[in-house]
């Protein structure tokens, strides 16, 4: 008789085996728990948006420089070399990265009046509206991805993820 085979793990089970594994190795426990737990969902929301953005035609790349100018602060404009520093990516690949968004009209480039030798980029109304249709439909995913936590436990949890993010350049720069 063939054995049969073992069936994959669940994302439960696999958290769990790697909370116990880095609480071995000499771990704490409810440190490990939490950025297991937080690390898990990251990967997971990663994938589907990888997906998701693919069937936009899009690419992870050209969603940062979405994302990037849609949220930058005061609606500020933003030049290639400020993109590709946000981005950390070289500003060689920033230009061929703007040039196939700009074709796709998701972009502009225009001289800046101030310096003549830079360039200001900003989204078009096409870009604008793909970045609203993407957080429309990411906003329904992670929607459901939160819907065992009701309102007041998504603020409670939203304030103590702002917390740690608060001491991450602390905790880094060390």
């Amino acid at each position: 008789m063939t054995p049969r085979k073992k069936a994959a793990p669940t994302e439960r089970e696999r958290y769990e085996a790697e909370v116990a594994a880095y609480v071995a190795a000499g771990g704490s426990e409810d440190v490990q728990r939490v950025i297991t737990a937080v690390h898990g969902l990251h990967r997971r929301l990663s994938q589907w948006y990888t997906q998701s953005l693919t069937d936009v035609g899009l690419s992870g790349g050209e969603w940062g420089v979405i994302s990037q100018l849609a949220t930058a602060p005061g609606g500020e404009v933003m030049t290639p070399t400020q993109l590709a520093t946000a981005l950390s990516v070289a500003p060689s690949s920033m230009t061929h990265r703007l040039d196939k968004m700009t074709e796709r009209g998701l972009v502009e480039r225009t001289p800046d009046q101030e310096k003549r030798t830079r360039v200001l980029v900003t989204l078009t109304p096409e870009g604008w509206r793909t970045f609203q249709q993407v957080i429309k439909d990411s906003d329904v995913v992670e929607s459901d991805v939160l819907e065992r936590l009701d309102a007041d436990q998504r603020v409670q949890l939203a304030d103590l993820l702002e917390q740690a993010i608060a001491g991450v350049d602390d905790a880094l720069s060390t």
